[in-house]
């Protein structure tokens, strides 16, 4: 679609929400038009326009389910937080209403809960006409401080009053959030949890009237730490279905510290008494296999191991090192420690070469989370020599070249000395200055751009850093080579305020004209660019590396890494080494990084036939894709069942997916149930059953065989669902491609070299326009040797996949996905060697739009 045509749909889908609350007729053109944009949602709900996180309120009153959500009404990223409204009566088809709590002058309205206040115990309505109360986190914008505060509706949840008694619950903390209220029968008490966000807890509060509270007791830190901890949810499920077996579950999101890496939802199943949740894993400790150590640091020396640079010192460390936060999670007494002269320092300890022996080589790590980068390279460089074209040392934009232009207020008058106002630390450049387009903020705007200058060298060198939002997409933070007129080629950064050394081969330019143009188009989060040091070479410079991690090295060559994860806790990590046997290796520990967090930890390296598995992969996960989060459960659902749903997105990209005139959607809603399944309680998810009634032609596919390739199924269509069997057979990697046609294709397989069932989002459309949004997603589940029963939801932007073995065992993934309209093939395929997909039918499904 052409940039060109986007602010008419912007102006459709403005009358689409003016329309729905009966203030404009739409055109039979418009009508026409509305819910039907590239990308957007045909049976899941999305706002008509503008930015939705949390799910918030859920409840069932008088026959409709009530969806409330974290809104902006004034733009397509996060900001102005607000509840926005809908209504279903099936949990399928949905009414947006009009706003129903805004922010104001004094404070944004994060997430919360409602509940019907029956017995009227508030006072906010009468007995005839008992009170909805919202219970939400009211957040000051003076102080960032985050309260609980009620706000009540008499006329069934359209209009709503904040109490004028707000706030009922402050603790004078900024990380305290996303209350989830419900009434608890044996005590005659309300309930409350809500998240200790920066402690890693869930508090518990009770209360008679929901305007005083008492506190009752804390949870946590359990199960995944990774991130903060948001938008909890408590409640009871039969177990088996037996109605007298009965197990609560604590639903915990965090952010970062996903499963599949950002956002993520975990759960605890365990008892809750009123005023206590004890978790059935608490306190359970964990045993990784047994194997053969082979560096512990326990002899009080590095051995044979060689250090390089001064960040790991001559001996491992005991403890903390100074200035160092309190280190927890070593084996023993030792462990590597590169925090030697602060996390400035750098340096590496190597192993000598050994033979491959195993499958598995575990170890733990922690420190900073700065992954291995492949296009890097280890140690200092020169830097390239040549003509400068600007290194923005001066107080205004002027270079040997000429004077640079600027226009907006992005880049200020002149150069930056480093980071600008509130912005995070700038690191990476040199000298004294950089161009930086941060002068008011993120929401700022502008460009800049270089004179004219003749391409007569072979490379364009430069640092940069900043936001990722690349030159092809609506708004780019990009430094651009402009050559007649045209841009031929572009950089952006890495939602990194660490600039690092990019580079153009301009082999084909030369002797050509050229002008360099900095642009900022980009009104949020990351929406600024760091430059500086532009240099015409004939040398190319390459990135060097930032890493903070342990490097498997095989003949030489890095095959596989692992990283800290921002924290002084060692945790398990493994090697997986069966593609490697009897070759010779290394291991190298390697701190490349003098920023925040630039150090590592590293201990106890063990060879052993299975792997270790860290906190993370040991928690239970509500779903292993990449776009599930802030999960939460309706109250009041009729016959009591349990019905959930998440925000569909991700807060590492969640700005900047490609949507307009929206963007974000709800998962589709699941059905909830605990089943006994080895001997323990895990949770089950499944559609809820309203989905058939979507359900168009049915089309049933006989039994396939596929052998290590890719075959058409006779299915095809952009909302779908989809059920299958699939036998692996002998086939390493196999099962069902989705949203395929023209080199696209999402890809939901089942690895039997790993025992894992995956999501393959890297040739599902566009990716590119965050770095970390292309990728593999993977939940293990080991399939005994049985088939794996695949249940599938296809959406225009969304593959969400309920995968079972034959022991009734379990998991979820969703995904986002960006494919062309016109990629709606399915396939089913098979690598290195053979398998069957059998009792395969898919459905059309309807729109849920008019």
């Amino acid at each position: 679609m052409s940039r060109t045509l986007r602010p008419r749909r912007r102006l459709l889908a403005a009358l689409a929400v003016l329309s729905g609350l009966g203030l404009v007729a739409a055109s039979p053109a418009v009508a026409d038009t509305l819910y039907h944009e590239p990308y957007r949602p045909q049976f899941h709900f999305t706002p008509a326009q503008n930015w939705m996180n949390d799910p918030n309120g859920l409840v069932y009153y008088k026959g409709e389910y009530h969806l409330f959500f974290q809104y902006n009404p004034s733009g397509n990223s996060w900001g102005n937080m607000s509840w926005g409204h809908a209504v279903s009566t099936d949990l399928v088809h949905w009414k947006q209403l009009p706003v129903a709590i805004p922010q104001d002058d004094q404070e944004m309205v994060f997430s919360g809960s409602v509940v019907l206040d029956a017995s009227n115990a508030t006072g906010f309505g009468t007995r005839k006409n008992p009170p909805l109360v919202a219970v939400y986190t009211s957040a000051q914008k003076a102080s960032g401080r985050q309260q609980q505060a009620l706000a009540y509706s008499t006329d069934g949840g359209t209009t709503w009053t904040k109490y004028h008694g707000n706030p009922v619950l402050d603790i004078g903390s900024n990380d305290f959030r996303d209350p989830k209220v419900f009434w608890y029968a044996p005590t005659r008490r309300w309930l409350m949890a809500v998240s200790l966000a920066d402690q890693h807890k869930i508090a518990f509060y009770s209360s008679a009237d929901l305007k005083h509270w008492t506190h009752q007791s804390d949870f946590g830190p359990a199960g995944a730490t990774g991130g903060v901890w948001e938008c909890p949810d408590l409640f009871p499920l039969p177990v088996d279905g037996d109605a007298k077996k009965t197990k609560w579950v604590l639903a915990v999101n965090l952010n970062p510290g996903g499963i599949a890496g950002g956002s993520g939802a975990q759960y605890f199943v365990g008892d809750f008494d009123g005023k206590k949740f004890t978790s059935d894993d608490a306190g359970t400790a964990y045993t990784p296999p047994g194997g053969t150590v082979t560096q512990d640091f326990e002899s009080g020396s590095f051995g044979d191991w060689t250090a390089g640079g001064s960040a790991f010192g001559g001996a491992p460390a005991t403890g903390a090192l100074d200035g160092q936060s309190p280190v927890t999670g070593f084996e023993g007494k030792a462990f590597a420690d590169s925090f030697h002269g602060g996390d400035a320092s750098t340096g590496t300890l190597t192993s000598p070469e050994f033979t491959v022996s195993g499958n598995y080589i575990n170890f733990k790590v922690g420190g900073g989370m700065h992954p291995y980068d492949p296009g890097a390279v280890l140690g200092d460089q020169p830097a390239p020599t040549g003509a400068t074209l600007a290194d923005f040392e001066g107080s205004t934009y002027s270079s040997p070249v000429g004077d640079w232009t600027t226009t907006g207020e992005a880049f200020g008058a002149g150069p930056a000395q480093g980071a600008v106002g509130d912005q995070q630390q700038v690191s990476g450049y040199l000298g004294n200055g950089l161009a930086n387009s941060f002068h008011g903020g993120d929401a700022s705007t502008g460009t800049l751009t270089s004179p004219a200058f003749t391409i007569d060298k072979k490379y364009l060198n430069f640092l940069i850093g900043g936001g990722y939002h690349p030159a092809s997409s609506d708004a780019p933070t990009a430094v651009e080579l402009v050559v007649d007129g045209q841009v031929v080629r572009s950089a952006t950064g890495s939602d990194d305020e660490a600039l690092k050394r990019a580079s153009w081969d301009l082999s084909d330019l030369q002797g050509r004209q050229a002008r360099i143009k900095v642009v900022d188009d980009n009104t949020s989060g990351w929406g600024h660019l760091n430059l500086d040091q532009v240099v015409l070479s004939d040398t190319q410079a390459k990135p060097a590396s930032t890493e903070t991690g342990v490097n498997l090295l095989v003949d030489g060559k890095v095959v596989d890494s692992a990283t800290g994860g921002q924290s002084e806790n060692l945790d398990w990590a493994s090697f997986n080494t069966v593609a490697y046997r009897g070759k010779k290796a290394r291991i190298q520990i390697v701190d490349a990084n003098s920023g925040g967090w630039g150090h590592v930890l590293a201990d106890q390296f063990t060879t052993a036939d299975k792997p270790a598995l860290n906190t993370t992969r040991r928690a239970h996960w509500l779903d292993y894709g990449a776009d599930f989060y802030a999960a939460n459960t309706w109250t009041d659902a009729p016959g009591g069942r349990r019905v959930m749903v998440a925000w569909m997105n991700n807060w590492d990209y969640g700005q900047a997916i490609p949507t307009t005139p929206w963007r974000s959607a709800g998962s589709f809603p699941r059905r909830l149930s605990l089943k006994t399944v080895d001997g323990r309680v895990r949770l089950v998810q499944q559609p809820v059953g309203e989905l058939a009634s979507l359900r168009g032609a049915r089309t049933r596919v006989p039994s396939t065989r596929v052998a290590d390739t890719a075959v058409p199924l006779p299915v095809h269509g952009g909302s779908l669902e989809i059920q299958a069997d699939l036998t692996p057979g002998t086939a390493d990697r196999s099962g069902l491609d989705v949203r395929t046609g023209g080199g696209q294709r999402t890809r939901i397989g089942y690895d039997t070299t790993t025992g894992e069932v995956y999501i393959d989002r890297t040739a599902s459309g566009a990716t590119d326009f965050a770095p970390s949004f292309s990728g593999v997603q993977r939940a293990p589940l080991d399939l005994h040797g049985g088939r794996l029963s695949l249940h599938v939801l296809v959406d225009a932007s969304s593959v969400e996949v309920y995968a079972e073995n034959t022991r009734g065992e379990q998991v979820t993934l969703t995904d986002q996905v960006f494919p062309d309209p016109s990629s709606n093939g399915v396939g089913a395929f098979a690598e290195g060697g053979t398998a069957t997909l059998d009792r395969t039918q898919a459905w059309q499904l309807k729109s849920i739009w008019p």
